[in-house]
């Protein structure tokens, strides 16, 4: 089964730290565009970050740009999201997805890679 596994949320303070990681299985991500998403309940799933195929490029939105930063290991097939300083807002659950481009990442039209997702939350 082709799936992607996000792990790595938990309780936080405000202005605290968390690392997410999203591992995929079934096939290789290597040549895929990949991305991190949030969604609050009764809201629509939003953007976050995305990452090109190699790592060399990434995309934020405005809400996390300069404190959260997006990486991957193509070796362990694996995505990153390093969050720092924290804040309330990003209450979320967290889910990542892969397609051809940044651009249809972030479009999140494949529905077949959202699983779960890891539950952040920022409270003091």
């Amino acid at each position: 089964q082709v799936q992607l596994v996000e792990s790595g949320g938990g309780l936080v303070q405000p202005g605290g730290s968390l690392r997410l990681s999203c591992e995929g299985s079934g096939r290789s991500f290597s040549n895929d565009a990949m991305g991190w998403f949030r969604q609050v309940s009764g809201k629509d799933r939003e953007f976050v970050a995305a990452i090109n195929f190699s790592g060399g490029t990434s995309t934020y939105a405005p809400s996390v740009r300069g404190r959260f930063t997006i990486s991957r290991d193509n070796t362990k097939n694996t995505l990153y999201l390093q969050m720092n300083n924290l804040k309330p807002e990003d209450t979320a659950v967290y889910y990542c997805n892969a397609d051809t481009l940044i651009s249809t990442v972030i479009g999140g039209k494949t529905a077949e890679y959202w699983g779960q997702g890891t539950q952040v939350t920022v409270s003091s």
